[in-house]
């Protein structure tokens, strides 16, 4: 007797772990299990959120990475509701993270310390002065 394959098996375990979770989304969307609407689906991040924030609260590490990849999955799949690729939203918000550090670099080179001798605080204002040099 044939055994059947899972709609899942097309999606290849060595992908990068976010690709990963886009395609497995992307298949089973395929075949109508998803999220009836956008606000059940948001609702859904809100309550992944809640449950991090508790085994964050309880010391419960392991559970909490749980929780955690259960946020990024609800997200990508929320992001992808909406016609936003998460894989690429990520690379531009990691783009604009160098850009912007690289910036504070810039700032602190021109005094005599290095970054580890400035404050969170003097840190701070340099991350707020290279992101206002964007706009």
């Amino acid at each position: 007797e044939k055994k059947k394959k899972s709609i899942l098996s097309g999606v290849p375990n060595s992908l990068p772990s976010m690709l990963k979770s886009y395609r497995i989304q992307e298949k089973v969307k395929g075949v109508g299990f998803d999220f009836p609407n956008d606000d059940l689906a948001f609702e859904k991040i809100i309550e992944e959120i809640q449950e991090f924030k508790n085994e964050i609260n309880n010391d419960n590490i392991e559970n909490a990475e749980q929780e955690l990849g259960d946020i990024f999955f609800a997200l990508i799949g929320y992001a992808q509701m909406n016609g936003i690729n998460s894989v690429n939203a990520l690379e531009k918000t990691n783009q604009k993270f160098i850009n912007r550090f690289t910036k504070v670099e810039e700032i602190i080179s021109k005094g005599n310390k290095h970054l580890s001798n400035y404050s969170k605080n003097e840190l701070s204002e340099f991350w707020s002065k290279a992101k206002s040099d964007e706009l």
